[in-house]
């Protein structure tokens, strides 16, 4: 792998990143969304100070040949121990035992930390290695140790993963399960990485030459690791949002037939909202709502109880259940006080303004009437005759 494969999903991750950064000083004492602020960080900073040409430049800046293999290992061992935290609280529980569990898998993991800069620092490591580092250096004092040790640490993360996320696939549907099967892939992928940098390591250690599964095929499977995990941290998080925007712009649309029929009573000069080709679909929801809570003001002089109750038993005699029922002869009613209304726009007066308070009891009872006003035969009987079924 080059510069720029390394330096791509760096990008990618810094973009991320500043995404997450007005949410994260909205709520900075969200434990999930630091979690998710460090991964990030941290995993950019993998695969930033992986690259070979920054390799490079960090061991002449600093003037010590291969000093970027402690670093990239502790980045490494950080970000391991980042993914476990990140999903201890995106799992959820009690918040104090989530704080418990995080804290050791980090004390434990800073003591991996700890143990890499002591034994670089031990070991020696004179010639500059960009690429085979693990390789080259497997038999070397103190340096064997250090790669030994963050290669068990990136392992123990790995196989903690699979089975935590595994686990919880189990117990759950939906887009989350599909993201918690895809970033059990993208760990399993980060075993096959595993593997072939410890198989590689054992064969010198054996005095074979297996160097090229270390040089040639560990890269490119944790970056394909890193990107299918990444994949499945993020699935569950934008198709909640695009399942949420479609229920949102389907309310809006179901309301639709009710908006109509309301909007018609509307007096002509009554000034009314324009919304901008802009707006949110949570906003037009609520104007949408706003507008036909209007309408049943004003209708509520014609509402006739009368209306309501016959359309109500003939749709429970036809086998509609209770809240089908409702919906009808609500829907029913309406129609009705809106036919007279229209007939004797100042003399209209069903009594019964009681009712209004009942129309309008939340956002579904809104749709199932709209949904009956549209597919109703009993409340097109209505709007043929001006009574239900010719009552």
């Amino acid at each position: 792998m080059s510069g720029p494969d390394y330096y791509i999903p760096a990008a990618a991750m810094a973009v991320a990143l500043v995404c997450k950064l007005p949410a994260l000083r909205a709520n900075g004492r969200d434990p999930l969304l630091r979690s998710v602020f460090v991964l990030l960080l941290l995993g950019g900073s993998v695969f930033t100070f992986a690259a070979p040409p920054t390799i490079a430049a960090v061991n002449r800046w600093t003037g010590v040949p291969n000093v970027s293999a402690p670093l990239v290992y502790c980045l490494m061992t950080a970000f391991s121990a980042s993914c476990l935290v990140l999903m201890f609280n995106w799992r959820g529980g009690p918040a104090e035992e989530i704080r418990r569990t995080s804290q050791r898998w980090i004390a434990g993991y800073s003591v991996v930390i700890a143990a890499i800069v002591v034994l670089f620092a031990l070991g020696d490591a004179p010639v500059e290695r960009l690429r085979d580092f693990d390789t080259y250096y497997a038999n070397t004092p103190y340096i064997r140790l250090m790669i030994t040790a963050y290669l068990l640490a990136h392992n123990a993360a790995v196989l903690m993963m699979v089975s935590m996320c595994w686990r919880w696939s189990l117990r759950v549907r939906g887009w989350l399960r599909a993201g918690l099967v895809i970033i059990v892939a993208g760990y399993t992928i980060s075993l096959a990485y595993d593997a072939s940098k410890m198989s590689a390591v054992a064969a010198r250690w054996l005095g074979h030459d297996l160097d090229y599964l270390s040089t040639y095929l560990a890269p490119p499977l944790a970056a394909f690791a890193a990107l299918v995990s990444s994949v499945g941290f993020v699935l569950p998080l934008v198709c909640q949002r695009v399942s949420d925007s479609w229920r949102t712009w389907s309310t809006y649309r179901h309301l639709g037939a009710l908006w109509h029929e309301v909007q018609s009573t509307v007096p002509l000069g009554t000034p009314c909202v324009r919304m901008s080709w802009w707006s949110p679909a949570a906003i037009r929801v609520i104007q949408r709502e706003s507008d036909i809570h209007d309408g049943f003001l004003r209708l509520g002089p014609a509402f006739d109880r009368h209306h309501r109750d016959t359309a109500y038993e003939r749709a429970r005699a036809a086998g509609a259940d209770e809240e089908t029922a409702r919906a009808v002869a609500d829907a029913a009613m309406v129609v009705a006080a809106v036919r007279a209304t229209a007939a004797a726009p100042e003399g209209a007066d069903g009594g019964d303004e009681e009712r209004v308070a009942l129309l309008a009891d939340g956002p579904r009872d809104l749709v199932r009437i709209s949904h009956a006003l549209r597919h109703s035969p009993l409340v097109a009987a209505v709007r043929r005759q001006g009574a239900p079924a010719g009552g």
